[in-house]
Parts: C-alpha cells; structure tokens; sequence
C-alpha cells in the first residue's frame, strides 16, 4: 500500500521497475485514487467552489474561463454552479458547496447582501468575489472601477459633443453594474454641467430585450436623447436595433456607447463602442488570490485585498460627434 501511494503522489524514493509493474497494475485494475479519502486524510480536497449567477451569459463564462486556467495550472478542481441570479439559490449553493469541503470559494457577480456575509462567516475557508465587491470592503475581492468605467463612457459623449444622454441602467440595488455605474453617469454628466433628467434614466435587465423596449420609451419623448449610454452591451445592442427598426442611423442620428465589451460588441453593425473590462483576468487573478489564502502566502491567513483591475475605452463605430 505505501509503494502504490509513493507511485499515485508521484514520490521520487521508488524503483523504476518497480514503478512500472505499479502502473501496469493500476491500468490493468482501472484503479482510481479514492479523493474523499485522500480528503480525509490530508483535510484537503484540492477543490474549489465557483458561483456563477448566470451561466449563459458570456461575461461570466469568460471569468470562468479564467478561473479554470489558473486552477489548473495550480492543480485545483473546480465545482461550478449556476444560481440563475436567485439571491435563495445562492445562498443555498454557498452552503452546499461549504459542506463539500472545498477548500476555497469563489463568489461572481450579483450584490452581496446581508444574507450573503451571514453565509461566509459560516466558513472555515477562504472566501473571494469575483466581479463584485461587498459594501464594506470585508471580504477579499477582484473587481474594476465600475463607476469609473461608466464615467468615462458618458465622458466620451461629451467630449463628442453631446448634451441630451439617456442611460438605461441595470437594478440600482446591484451595487456595481447597476448603481455604481448610474453613480458614474451622473458624476459624468454633473462635471460637464448637463443637468440629470429623470426621464432620460430607465432601468433594465442587463439583457438584449431589455435594451430593445426602454429605447422605445426614448424615441417617444418630446426631446429625444442624441446618444444612449447603456450599462451592458447587450442593452446596448437591443438599443441599437430597436433605433435601426425605427428607420434611425447609429450613429448618426443616435450614438451608442456601453460597458463589458463582449464578443457580440465587434459583431454588430454599426460595431459597439465600449468600455472593456478585463473578464478573463478578473477570473484568473481571483483565482490566483484565492491559492494565496488557502496556502497562507498572504502574511495572515485572513488578511482580505480588494483588487481593482484597469479599464479601457474601444473606440468603434457607434458614437459620432454631434
């Protein structure tokens, strides 16, 4: 028992001979090492848990994409799970996760709510968000400026010259796609001295079809806006179709610039003009963090970081001057 276990983890201290008829015996068996086990013993299951709010969008495929990289290259197994942007379903899949012993825990996207830290102050392991923050700063996080990245969305407008800006927004209780970017669109438009005006902010879902019927209400008001800043890029897609239905030019008639820089950005036509947010390093920096804590590299096991990672403008072809 103690060859085989020198031969599976890959100990130095055995005969080549030896080693062979070992495989040899373990192809021929179709033996498997025993994780839970090996769990037990070492009280390590080398596992992580990921939380994904929404497994069909591809922004958060993206982090995880990232993530799986950085696990990989570390020797970590990843349970992925899809909470549908449920904050029940959420809850419900931290625990589930904690229970099977991982040894780390990743949280993506989605508000962190009272509930949520409730749930990781249950944990005996090392907690990272990815892609959102908590309002206190408390729990170790990778993430960007998302207030920052929507100001300088709407500052691109204006420096094109535009005065009449809509924004459709996300839910104003996610603090960081929905409300910080809002918060970012009207310190935009408050340091150009363009008034904020009720009707030109509309909620929507993140989603296509969303962008698609609050631009609706936009081309029905007496003074429509000359330029649309939509938190997603779906949204903002959805925008720039409905204007095209209505027999309008992107960007011509109305400029279109959002936030995320997903694939499908570079693929319509007039192509999205932006704000790119590194998705793939978010995934593997909190990834990366993550080893960090559970291998105790940091100088406490519980110190907590916040990593802000860099933004930038893609200048495309859906903003025009005015």
């Amino acid at each position: 028992m103690a060859t085989v276990s020198r031969v599976v983890n890959n100990n130095p201290n055995v005969k080549p001979q030896t080693r062979k008829k070992v495989f040899e015996a373990i192809e021929r068996l179709g033996y498997r090492p025993n994780a839970v086990a090996r769990g037990l013993a070492s009280k390590k299951t080398t596992t992580v848990g990921v939380v994904i709010p929404d497994i069909s969008n591809s922004n958060f495929s993206e982090v995880a994409r990232g993530i799986e990289d950085i696990a990989n290259m570390y020797h970590y197994n990843i349970i992925l799970c899809n909470a549908d942007k449920k904050k029940e379903k959420e809850i419900r899949v931290i625990n589930t996760l904690l229970e099977k012993q991982v040894d780390g825990l990743l949280f993506m996207g989605g508000a962190v709510t009272d509930e949520h830290i409730q749930a990781f102050k249950t944990s005996s392991v090392p907690i990272v968000l990815c892609a959102t923050r908590d309002e206190n700063n408390a729990i170790a996080s990778v993430d960007i400026d998302h207030e920052k990245a929507a100001f300088d969305a709407v500052t691109t407008l204006i420096e094109q010259g535009h005065r009449k800006i809509a924004m459709i927004s996300g839910t104003l209780q996610d603090p960081a796609n929905g409300y910080a970017r809002y918060q970012g669109y009207r310190k935009a438009l408050e340091a150009a001295n363009i008034p904020v005006r009720e009707e030109y902010v509309r909620v929507g879902n993140y989603r296509y079809e969303s962008g698609l019927e609050v631009t609706k209400h936009f081309l029905e008001l007496s003074e429509r806006p000359t330029a649309i800043f939509a938190a997603t890029d779906e949204m903002a897609i959805g925008a720039i179709h409905t204007l095209q239905d209505s027999g309008l030019k992107v960007p011509d008639d109305i400029s279109v610039i959002s936030v995320d820089n997903i694939r499908m950005a570079s693929m319509v036509r007039p192509q999205l003009t932006t704000v790119a947010i590194p998705m793939y390093d978010i995934g593997a920096v909190s990834m990366r963090l993550l080893t960090k804590l559970m291998n105790k590299e940091t100088k406490e096991a519980s110190e907590q970081m916040q990593v802000i990672l860099p933004h930038e403008v893609v200048h495309r072809n859906s903003v025009a001057h005015r």
